[in-house]
């Protein structure tokens, strides 16, 4: 299972950036997929999940601003960054917990990280 990660980039205060994460390889069924950051000097942290079931949680400090989603076939999901702050920098992580057969745990798998810089 791979995931590949892409969008980052330099965004300014109050602007906006969507990141995309294309999941591949052989999956039974995905339990939910999700978006963590991790910034300088910090620990990584939760900042959005969808479930297979589509409901969504959001980091307190980005609700209201952004949005996660995926397409129709479930295979990419999508952070949609509005109202960027100075503090939403951070390299972004996908995650997604899938399992690879119908009896088999689900193993969480990441992305590469993209970094999302904000300049104010």
């Amino acid at each position: 299972v791979q995931l590949q990660a892409s969008g980052g980039g330099l965004g300014q205060a109050g602007g906006s950036l969507r990141l995309s994460c294309a999941v591949s390889g052989s999956i039974f069924s995905i339990d939910h997929m999700g978006w963590y950051r991790q910034a300088p000097g910090g620990s990584r942290e939760l900042v959005a999940t969808i479930t297979s079931g589509m409901s969504t949680k959001y980091l307190d400090s980005v609700k209201g601003r952004f949005t996660i989603s995926t397409n129709n076939a479930k295979n990419t999901v999508y952070l949609q960054m509005n109202s960027l702050k100075p503090e939403d920098t951070a390299v972004y992580y996908c995650n997604v917990r899938a399992r690879r057969a119908l009896l088999k745990a689900p193993d969480d798998y990441w992305g590469q990280g993209t970094l999302v810089t904000v300049s104010s």
